[in-house]
């Protein structure tokens, strides 16, 4: 027994040792065991944590992500979310929500409802009240029984304000308000009032007794005189009125006197006639025009550059020029080839000139805002007519019956038309949107067609005012220079993008694209385009100096002439002598050719 409780005692104690290996424990009596091992102290690389302090941390983040921000600190200290910044503000139930504050904003139509500490008709209710009768309930008292002010008015009203008067209380102020009139009425009426005169209803009397607003009873004073001030001021009003009133004469232009210098040797011959009759000789020689060749003649008088040319009318045994010089001057053609007459009345360059149908009279336009009609004959003005703006084209009607109508293309976007017997404007037509350019009779002259800076071309019936065909298009310019074609079924413009187009004058107005003229460089010039009078052939000068002829039918260019230095502005081919042409340039020359 003694030996198994030895043995058993023995293997207690190894299982000991094998549970506590790290312990020191006496070496082993068997001679067989391993050697004893040393223990060290484990080590490990990670810091140290505090498993309390990062518990704490985590519930407190994840506290700070769900809860939303208090709208009553100033300063955040953390980066919110979106959930953070638009969580409802959970607290007391909102007035109007039925499930807390987050319905009642839902109820608004702006979706947020602010909250007042006192209702605006409340305040004004309490203000008002205490301003006319002195106490309003106190703010600061939890209940609503306690008063601030005049305690013995509110005793003697009984509490009651502005907006809560009693019924009985209206009415007998009503009263009240309505007697203090009519003692006002009778007051005003028994001391001065004539009982005779109150059935009059022109008396001051029955205006007082009649009497139903704040107005009545206040009659116009009487005019009093004038002061010297007012009468001065009325004398220089019916002055200037007078003045504007007066017919289109020149005085809204530049008063320049009227001059005229007869060149020739007489003005009549032998025989009576006037320097200006055509020769009895002057006849077309042929049908067919052909082009000029060569150089023939050059009429040299203007100091300045020429404007415009234009032949007598169906002769052309004379031409007459415009030029910057501010002077028109008329050349014999026919015969000596030398200046006749030189009409002096414009105080600056001339733009445009205009023979009458017979040839015996002829418009002048200038810058100095001024319209001369002159007698071609004896160089006297018969008339002057101005609208205080630039005329930039003038034109009479062509019929025979109406040579008294004048029509002007002003730099104020209107075509004024005048009856040069009365001198009085009898129409205007106002619809384009630049200044008007050209003005061109068409339809056996019962239309015409107006072109203007706005690039626009607008068809109007003669004499009213309303355009009855408007051309504009997007790729379209501006086109200073239209002539009609011989057989009138044709207009020739010439486009500041270096062409001449060809519109037709029937009733559709239409661009004809087969026909097209190019070659020429006229960008920036108004320069003249014309035909042959067999219209066989389109001409026009150039900026360069240059008279370009092209055929009618095939549009191709069939001549080329050098003519001047400078800009060549117009080209006029005789009526009768089919190969002449006349050219004039800013070089203050008129050639022949």
């Amino acid at each position: 027994m003694d030996l198994l409780q030895s043995y058993k005692e023995k293997s207690d104690e190894e299982d000991e040792e094998q549970q506590n290996p790290t312990s020191t424990s006496s070496p082993p009596s068997s001679p067989d065991s391993s050697p004893p091992r040393i223990s060290l102290p484990s080590k490990t690389s990670a810091p140290k944590v505090d498993d309390t302090m990062l518990a704490l941390t985590v519930a407190d983040i994840n506290r700070t992500l769900n809860k939303p921000i208090d709208p009553v600190q100033h300063v955040v200290a953390f980066n919110p979310t979106y959930d953070q910044l638009w969580a409802p503000i959970y607290g007391p139930a909102h007035p109007y929500a039925k499930d807390g504050i987050a319905q009642g904003m839902r109820n608004h139509k702006l979706g947020f409802v602010e909250n007042a500490a006192i209702e605006p008709f409340i305040f004004d209710e309490q203000y008002n009240t205490f301003h006319k009768y002195g106490y309003a309930a106190d703010p600061s008292a939890s209940s609503g029984n306690n008063y601030v002010g005049d305690l013995e008015a509110l005793q003697k009203n009984d509490g009651i304000s502005v907006y809560n008067i009693p019924q009985h209380e209206q009415k007998k102020r009503k009263l009240e308000k309505k007697n203090e009139l009519k003692e006002d009425e009778e007051n005003d009426n028994s001391g001065d009032v004539d009982m005779s005169e109150v059935d009059n209803p022109a008396s001051e009397d029955w205006l007082k007794k009649n009497r139903k607003s704040p107005w009545a009873g206040k009659k116009e004073g009487l005019p009093t005189e004038l002061t010297e001030e007012q009468k001065k001021y009325a004398e220089e009003y019916a002055a200037k009125k007078a003045e504007k009133e007066k017919g289109g004469s020149g005085e809204k232009g530049e008063v320049v006197a009227d001059k005229s210098t007869f060149h020739g040797k007489e003005e009549k011959d032998y025989q009576g006639r006037s320097w200006i009759a055509p020769p009895k000789d002057a006849k077309a020689k042929n049908d067919q025009c052909y082009m000029p060749k060569r150089w023939v003649h050059t009429w040299s008088g203007h100091t300045k550059g020429v404007s415009a040319i234009r032949f007598f009318p169906k002769q052309g045994h004379l031409l007459l020029s415009a030029g910057m010089d501010s002077k028109v001057k008329i050349w014999d053609v026919f015969n000596s080839g030398k200046c006749m007459r030189t009409y002096m009345g414009h105080g600056k360059a001339v733009r445009d000139i205009s023979f009458s149908n017979d040839g015996t009279k002829f418009l002048s336009a200038g810058y100095d805002k001024n319209i001369k009609y002159w007698d071609t004959e004896t160089g006297q003005v018969i008339s002057t007519f101005s609208t205080g703006k630039i005329p930039y084209v003038v034109k009479l009607n062509p019929d025979d019956d109406k040579q008294n109508i004048l029509l002007a293309g002003m730099s104020d976007k209107k075509i004024v038309q005048w009856d040069m017997n009365t001198g009085q404007i009898t129409q205007e037509y106002d619809q384009h949107l630049g200044a008007v350019n050209t003005i061109t009779f068409v339809d056996n002259n019962r239309r015409f067609v107006t072109s203007s800076d706005d690039k626009s071309l607008r068809v109007w019936e003669f004499g009213i005012p309303v355009v009855i065909k408007y051309i504009s298009e997007p790729h379209m310019h501006s086109m200073p220079a239209i002539s009609l074609h011989p057989n009138s079924n044709w207009l020739a413009a010439q486009s500041l993008d270096n062409q001449i187009l060809i519109y037709s004058t029937r009733e559709r107005f239409q661009l004809n694209k087969k026909k097209r003229f190019a070659g020429h460089i006229v960008a920036g010039y108004a320069c003249q385009v014309n035909f042959s009078p067999d219209g066989q052939y389109v001409m026009s000068g150039d900026g360069e100096g240059k008279c370009w002829f092209w055929n009618w039918k095939t549009c191709k260019v069939s001549r080329t002439l050098k003519c001047h230095e400078g800009v060549c502005i117009g080209c006029e081919w005789h009526p009768l002598e089919q190969s002449k042409v006349a050219t004039c340039g800013w070089d203050g020359m008129i050639k022949y050719w």
